[in-house]
């Protein structure tokens, strides 16, 4: 067996430093104005007080040296309490608490934005945060549309900011080494790519609309870009995260929460393919015929020309699990059949099993000989310093717009062919639109209301 160790792979290749630039990445000398040595102080402001982004700006403080919270942002009255006592007990004193992110735009002083609002609000914040001279550390899926990926991509060059997504395995040596592996050559030729996405869950209702807006709710911001719609418990709630993740007005569905982690480490350790030729999938309410308007299961394929992708998604095989600590944290390895978010990678001459979060991957040959393999590591940490590195020396951070834009594209491009009644769609990448559906490119952009707009020109 051919095992690779984190040193062995650190020695050779150079791309899984932790909190530094992988490899081949330089600083834009456009940006040479804004550099900031390791010493000086980095401003943030959270915009988006819920688990996950309480969880990432207190990381942000705790990964990295003189980084201050400037701000709190949620519409919510009820949230930010929680990331404000973890980050005044980082700092020494608490940050501000607020409602409006106009005001964190406005004040010179906020060096970075960490967005972690509902996904329809991701590309309007960070593209906003752009124009306003802020670096972005954005959570995936990072649009829900692939125009508005597209404006991202662009305001983020125009304004030579730092954008992150928050696509975590950008950022772990693993997943550079098996895009290493995969070069050599020793796979063969991949021929096919099966990803997974297979998670729990339980049949959504539709709950009636509602007359009254909790206290404390600004419903309108809620909203944002979306269609004004009344309140309703089933999209939001005020102490939970809520159901927005079942309607398309807000959310690609299970395909762009917890599926564009995986699409976007296949993209990686297959060396970041641009957009598919076509795509096809097939999807339905099948197992509790719920309510909910994104599909609880899809199986989608997308035509690469010389492989085929494939992409199969759902919320209710309760015995498939993802992984617990014991093997994000490198101590044992998945039982790959029954882990939920593997990506089955076939060469001509082996196969490797590639898991996200800190999973790693096996390489196994005739007779289920074991070839090679790495081990991982949760990645959160490493992303979290590669964004503060980057804000400082204004290198490319690992998870950039373009490839995190790519990868969100497989996700809007699934959930297109679904949409449009399951049919075979063919992809123009150099126009992002498609040859053969003009129902089909009515959904690559969608309404906005007026104030809460992406601009044409950015």
């Amino acid at each position: 067996m051919n095992a690779i160790t984190r040193r062995e792979f650190l020695a050779s290749s150079g791309k899984g430093m932790v909190g530094a630039a992988v490899a081949g990445r330089a600083m834009s000398a456009l940006a040479q104005d804004r550099v900031k040595g390791a010493n000086n102080k980095v401003v943030l402001a959270l915009i988006g007080a819920g688990s996950r982004g309480t969880s990432v700006i207190q990381g942000l403080l705790k990964n990295n040296q003189n980084v201050e919270a400037k701000y709190v942002c949620d519409i919510n009255d009820e949230r930010g309490g929680e990331a404000i006592a973890g980050l005044t007990k980082l700092q020494g004193y608490a940050p501000k608490r607020i409602n409006d992110m106009r005001q964190i735009f406005e004040d010179k002083d906020v060096d970075a934005v960490q967005i972690s609002t509902p996904e329809h609000w991701h590309s309007v914040a960070a593209v906003w945060a752009c124009q306003a001279g802020k670096d972005v550390y954005v959570e995936k899926c990072s649009s829900t549309t692939i125009w508005e990926g597209r404006k991202l991509v662009e305001a983020a060059g125009k304004y030579q900011r730092v954008v992150q997504i928050g696509t975590q395995n950008r950022s772990a040596d693993y997943g550079w080494s098996a895009c290493d592996y995969i070069k050599s050559g020793k796979l063969g030729k991949v021929v096919m790519v099966k990803s997974y996405n297979m998670l729990g869950g339980s049949r959504v209702r539709r709950y009636p609309d509602s007359p009254d807006i909790p206290k404390g709710l600004d419903w309108d911001a809620w909203l944002g870009p979306a269609p004004y719609v009344p309140y309703n418990r089933g999209i939001h709630d005020m102490k939970s995260r809520g159901g927005w993740g079942d309607f398309w007005a807000y959310s690609g569905g299970i395909l762009s929460d917890d599926g564009s982690h995986v699409i976007d480490l296949a993209r990686l350790a297959l060396g970041d393919p641009g957009h598919p030729r076509s795509v096809c999938c097939i999807g339905g309410n099948y197992a509790f015929n719920g309510e909910r308007e994104t599909p609880e299961f899809q199986s989608i394929v997308y035509d690469y020309g010389d492989f085929v992708f494939t992409f199969d998604s759902g919320n209710a095989t309760n015995y498939i699990k993802k992984a617990g600590s014991n093997v994000r944290y490198g101590k044992d390895w998945p039982f790959w059949p029954q882990y939920s978010c593997r990506t089955e990678i076939y060469g001509t001459e082996a196969m490797m099993y590639l898991g996200r979060h800190g999973c790693g991957w096996q390489v196994f040959g005739p007779d289920n000989k074991l070839i090679a393999e790495h081990k991982g590591c949760f990645p959160d940490d490493a992303h979290q310093k590669d964004f503060i590195h980057s804000v400082r020396t204004r290198k490319k951070p690992n998870g950039d717009p373009l490839q995190g834009h790519l990868s969100a594209c497989l996700v809007h491009l699934g959930n297109i062919s679904f949409r449009v009644g399951n049919k075979q769609l063919l992809f123009d990448a150099k126009t992002e639109r498609f040859t053969n559906s003009d129902e089909a490119n009515r959904l690559v952009t969608k309404p906005y209301r007026a104030k809460y707009a992406i601009p044409e020109h950015v």
